[in-house]
């Protein structure tokens, strides 16, 4: 799966991983609906860095279309919230 995150670039995820991922997106959902902004923050910036260590970044020439776009880093607790969808970031 191709996911950008935004104001970065692309990468190239295995669907195997999204199982670490999910985890993730779950705790940063809990955070967000209990307006825990410190524990958003530091699971916002989990969720990103493993898909940085996950994931094999693309060419910035690469014109691939997402199928997965995630904030920017430092996206606020309302952006992110208008990002979700029912299952929160990341489907599944």
């Amino acid at each position: 799966m191709i996911v950008r995150i935004m104001g970065e670039g692309q990468v190239k995820l295995d669907d195997s991983h999204f199982i670490e991922l999910n985890k993730l997106d779950d705790e940063l959902l809990a955070e967000m609906e209990s307006g825990d902004e410190t524990g958003f923050r530091r699971t916002l910036d989990a969720l990103l860095d493993a898909v940085r260590r996950l994931g094999t970044p693309l060419p910035d020439d690469a014109l691939e279309p997402s199928e997965l776009i995630l904030p920017a880093p430092d996206a606020t607790l309302g952006e992110v919230r208008e990002m979700l969808g029912d299952d929160g970031l990341i489907p599944g």
